[in-house]
């Protein structure tokens, strides 16, 4: 397994993988992206990071039932594994331990 370090894109990506749960694939992983932040994501990035993070052993992947609206094609869906999740609640606690120490008068009245 590569390294388990995860960058801001991995984090999202990953995110975006455990929301979309049995749906996940790089075209639905995109659009959700796009959606929630606003701007369009490319397929080839996201396609890309969802790779990395296979190799990472943060998601597996297998191949759905082929659909004749794709031609016959499967889906490729993708899953967060046990790594997967255990990365992504060690940055949520750091996050959140982050936002927690930040002095309240840090922030110019806001």
């Amino acid at each position: 397994m590569k390294g388990t370090q995860l960058g801001e894109f991995e984090e999202l990506v990953l995110l975006t993988i455990a929301l979309l749960f049995d749906d996940a694939y790089s075209v639905a992983v995109v659009e959700t992206l796009s959606e929630k932040l606003e701007r369009p994501m490319s397929l080839g990035a996201v396609h890309r990071t969802m790779q990395r993070l296979e190799e990472k052993g943060m998601v597996s992947s297998r191949f759905g039932d082929a659909t004749a609206e794709r031609g016959g094609r499967s889906k490729r869906l993708f899953t967060v594994t046990l790594a997967g999740e255990q990365a992504l609640r060690e940055m949520r606690r750091i996050r959140n331990e982050l936002w927690a120490g930040i002095p309240k008068t840090a922030w110019s009245g806001l």
